[in-house]
Formats: C-alpha cells, sequence, structure tokens
C-alpha cells in the first residue's frame, strides 16, 4: 500500500468530494438501494451541499490523494453534544483495499481527539461489510445502536459504532 496525502479540505474540493461521494454511492450501495435511482443521482446538488458544508467551521473534513480519491466528514454529534461523530467516510471505488479509508479515519480521530471529545460515534448501513470491517479493524465496536435510514424508498437500517480515544 503506497501512501497516500491527508489534508484539510478546502472549499474548491467540493466538486471533487461531491464526484467521489456520488460515485461510492452508486457502487457501494446498489444491493440496498434502487440500481435506476442510484443511476439518476445527480450531482449539482450534491456540489452545493458540499460547498456548504466546507465552509461550517465546526466540521471537520480530509480529503486523500490527489486527485481526491476519499473524503472523510466529522463534528459534534446532533445527538449526544458530548461526543464526535464521523458523519460521512467515502473512498473511491478504483482506491477500495487500499488503505485511503483508514488513513482518513485516523485523521478524522486524531482532530476529534484534539478538539477535546474522548469518545465518538459513526453510523453505518447494517449491510455494508466492507466498511464496517474498515471500522472494526480501527478498534469502533458495534454499542447497539440501531435506527433505519429511508432512502430512495427504502428503510434501510444502520447500526452505530462508537469508539474511545
Amino acid at each position: 500500500m503506497a501512501e497516500v496525502e491527508v489534508r484539510r479540505a478546502r472549499i474548491e474540493d467540493a466538486e471533487a468530494i461531491a464526484r467521489v461521494h456520488l460515485r461510492t454511492w452508486q457502487s457501494a450501495y446498489r444491493h440496498v438501494f434502487p440500481p435506476d435511482q442510484l443511476d439518476a443521482l445527480p450531482l449539482e446538488p450534491r456540489i452545493a451541499g458540499w460547498q456548504r458544508g466546507l465552509q461550517d467551521d465546526d466540521a471537520i473534513c480530509f480529503v486523500a490523494g490527489d486527485p481526491i480519491l476519499g473524503f472523510v466528514f466529522a463534528e459534534r454529534s446532533a445527538d449526544e453534544p458530548e461526543l464526535g461523530e464521523v458523519d460521512a467516510i467515502y473512498v473511491d471505488p478504483s482506491a477500495w483495499g487500499t488503505g485511503v479509508g483508514r488513513s482518513l479515519l485516523a485523521s478524522a480521530e486524531e482532530d476529534l481527539c484534539a478538539r477535546g471529545f474522548d469518545e465518538a460515534v459513526l453510523w453505518v448501513l447494517e449491510d455494508n461489510p466492507r466498511a464496517r470491517r474498515c471500522y472494526e479493524a480501527a478498534g469502533w465496536t458495534l454499542d447497539g445502536g440501531r435506527k433505519t435510514w429511508p432512502q430512495m424508498g427504502v428503510d434501510a437500517p444502520v447500526v452505530r459504532y462508537r469508539k474511545r480515544f
């Protein structure tokens, strides 16, 4: 595995982040959500969303690679403000299995810890074994939290992982 550079995201990264986000959804979630709907997802709303998200001074966003191969977005948990939360971590399918996800997750963990959080949570699709293996290898453990994530007419089950720093 070659070392990949991880850096804090900048506003001008919004389009590249949105492209990785969209490609990853379209590849990783085909068995969960309707493929025709995944294929029809527009890029522009994601770009606009990332432009807004990257302007949030309280959030953490790192990108990996040049060109960008993945990103992680974390912040204070909305549900439990004493916790940090990894809200999104996506790696382009071309870089799956290369360690990019682990590097991004480690960067988010370090930043959350530096911001004073001693524990964080993340939610993941229950039927996302690749991501779950990554989290478990990085020391995250299931804590029993469960809910559904309604998307594209599917109530997809999600599970919560937790890690102490």
